[in-house]
């Protein structure tokens, strides 16, 4: 009878302890916590950190993407589906992308030279990138401005596309390539009479 009664008063103390030893396992200490809320912060701002470093070429940028409605990217886009238009000669809808990606393409060229403008002579790195870029842009609004007037031509527009050839010309210089073939035009419709440079005539292609 004694020796059951020391035998349950072991078990007891055994369980009892378990019990205790389990809930200690699953108490939380603040010390605990507050390094598990530092940690969960640091990595925050971490990702903060790494969102906010323009440098890292992972990250989102808005206007490095084609469906933005002010990027290099946006107007090729644009041009490209032009061109799809102009192959199944859908000269509406060609016109329509032509004129967006010409407003793109300019806005982005005016945009550059004035931060351009604004740096020169502070950081040349900076004035040299905005003015290459003024460039640039100013070529690709330039083009889609001659196959918009080339499809004006296609739609016996030449009253349309007569302004744009001029314009091309006084951008670009008639000495460019792109000068003279819009000059070329502008002899082939019959709006000057006198051709440059003997070039040969124009012919009506999109290239």
């Amino acid at each position: 009878m004694l020796k059951s009664l020391v035998f349950n008063n072991k078990l007891l103390s055994i369980i009892f302890i378990s019990f205790i030893l389990e809930i200690a396992t699953s108490i939380t200490f603040p010390s605990q916590v507050l390094s598990q809320s530092t940690l969960s912060q640091q990595a925050v701002e971490k990702q903060e950190d790494n969102a906010n470093d323009i440098s890292d070429f992972n990250n989102f940028r808005p206007l490095t993407q084609d469906n933005s409605l002010l990027s290099l990217q946006g107007g090729e886009k644009l041009m490209n589906e032009a061109s799809s238009a102009i192959n199944q000669e859908n000269y509406d809808l060609a016109v329509a992308k032509l004129r967006q990606a010409r407003k793109v393409f300019n806005q982005l060229s005016n945009f550059h030279l004035q931060l351009a403008n604004s740096f020169s002579g502070i950081d040349t790195q900076v004035y040299d990138a905005q003015r290459n870029s003024a460039l640039k842009t100013g070529q690709m609004r330039d083009s889609a401005t001659y196959q918009l007037a080339l499809v004006h031509r296609a739609q016996d527009q030449a009253e349309l596309a007569v302004p744009l050839l001029i314009q091309i010309i006084r951008s670009q210089n008639p000495t460019t390539d792109l000068g003279k073939k819009s000059y070329r035009q502008l002899y082939e419709l019959g709006f000057v009479n006198v051709p440059f440079d003997n070039q040969e005539q124009a012919t009506l292609n999109f290239n």
